[in-house]
């Protein structure tokens, strides 16, 4: 079996490679899939510990599947945290933590500036059950406080955020939250553990969309919520009773995503500070939104709690809509897709994309300019990157 006694002692780099993994009998060498729905008994004594939780084992690949668990223990690991729960998408992790913590009457102090689909689960899902939620600007302190009320279970928000790169003070939210009784969650599939920690700045909730880098080449979609075993228990028993779990073979692809995340990410960054320094010396570029930029209201924040400022950026170009339109539809390499977290770098408009279902003045509120361009920098040569924005980018000036 496969020693993890000194995984205390790992870098992240080694936890990302050799974490997680208890070898089986067949002593193999690369982590296995297990392909089943069920698992087989002795007799019907072990069967019945086992579906007792009498003795440790696994039941049903709904809830317990050994690849599962690999990529779980793996991720926990890399956050710092004591235990991780997977599911089947970034999404399902979001609404899983929310089924685990929440009750009718209690409320949500959150971002405004989070992904389209998270407020609409807030608003239009739980809002049905009786859940409020109450949004507030990422980075003011002061509007966090004045929002939370005694019924506030949970706070939440992305840092950096989506896809305006503005960044949460983490361990002054983690305070104020503790102050008040509340978990703070934080949305870390931007940065990833290769890039910040948010347990490690006070955070009780990690979720990740692992679709995105955790992956690393948009080949499998699912999800994870890391945190301190007694809450991730409840999480669990409702991915365990409701259903949203990840596939053996998507936590394989994620647990092999793993292993070259540090690498991954770097070179993202790399690529990211490049681009935005190219495109805030473009004439046709109104405004770049990269914490990475020297410009930007919080790169001392972000250089102080992150390791790397990202591979996500957002540009407002001239001529509104219709000048994004043009940008976007005159790239011929580039991927026309709202997905991110891939070694392809990937172009979207916001406004009519990602944060399309949101009202105008939720649009407004977010930062959503219809002039904005999301760009998830990918790791293809910078001159390509550049030449294929640069035909766009090029005609919006000379018209």
């Amino acid at each position: 079996m496969h020693d993890d006694n000194h995984q205390d002692e790992w870098s992240l780099e080694t936890l990302a490679i050799r974490a997680g993994h208890h070898r089986t009998f067949e002593q193999e060498h690369a982590e296995p899939i297990f392909p089943t729905s069920s698992f087989v008994y002795e007799s019907a004594a072990e069967a019945a510990r086992k579906f007792g939780g009498k003795e440790p084992g696994n039941v049903y690949s709904r809830f317990t599947n050994p690849t599962v668990h690999t990529f779980e223990r793996r991720l926990a690991a890399l956050e710092g945290g004591e235990r991780c729960v997977a599911t089947s998408s970034g999404m399902s992790a979001i609404l899983s933590t929310a089924l685990a913590l929440l009750s009718a009457g209690d409320e949500i102090v959150a971002s405004r500036s989070l992904f389209g689909s998270t407020v609409s689960l807030f608003d239009k899902y739980l809002g049905k059950f009786g859940i409020t939620t109450r949004y507030v600007e990422l980075s003011n302190l002061t509007a966090w406080e004045a929002a939370i009320s005694p019924a506030t279970k949970l706070m939440f928000a992305e840092t950096p955020s989506n896809p305006l790169s503005e960044v949460a003070d983490i361990p002054a939210l983690a305070a104020l939250a503790k102050r008040s009784g509340a978990l703070l969650a934080i949305d870390n599939c931007f940065l990833t553990p290769a890039l910040q920690k948010p347990i490690a700045l006070g955070a009780d909730l990690v979720i990740h969309s692992a679709t995105k880098y955790l992956d690393g080449q948009g080949r499998a979609v699912g999800g994870a919520v890391v945190g301190k075993h007694d809450v991730l228990e409840e999480v669990f028993g409702v991915v365990r009773t409701c259903g949203p779990c990840m596939s053996p073979f998507n936590a394989w692809i994620f647990t092999k995503g793993l292993e070259t995340l540090s690498l991954r990410m770097k070179a993202h960054c790399d690529n990211a500070l490049t681009l935005a320094r190219w495109l805030d010396q473009h004439p046709a570029v109104n405004r770049v939104y990269y914490s990475g930029l020297e410009a930007h209201p919080q790169h001392a924040l972000a250089k102080q709690q992150q390791q790397g400022f990202g591979a996500v950026l957002g540009f407002e170009v001239k001529g509104g809509q219709e000048g994004a339109w043009q940008v976007i539809d005159a790239t011929r390499m580039l991927s026309i897709t709202g997905n991110l977290g891939d070694v392809k770098t990937t172009i979207t408009h916001p406004a009519t994309t990602t944060h399309g279902r949101l009202s105008e003045a939720q649009k407004e509120a977010a930062g959503i300019a219809p002039g904005l361009i999301r760009v998830a920098v990918g790791l293809e040569s910078q001159e390509d990157i550049q030449r294929d924005l640069a035909r766009g980018l090029d005609a919006l000036v000379a018209r």
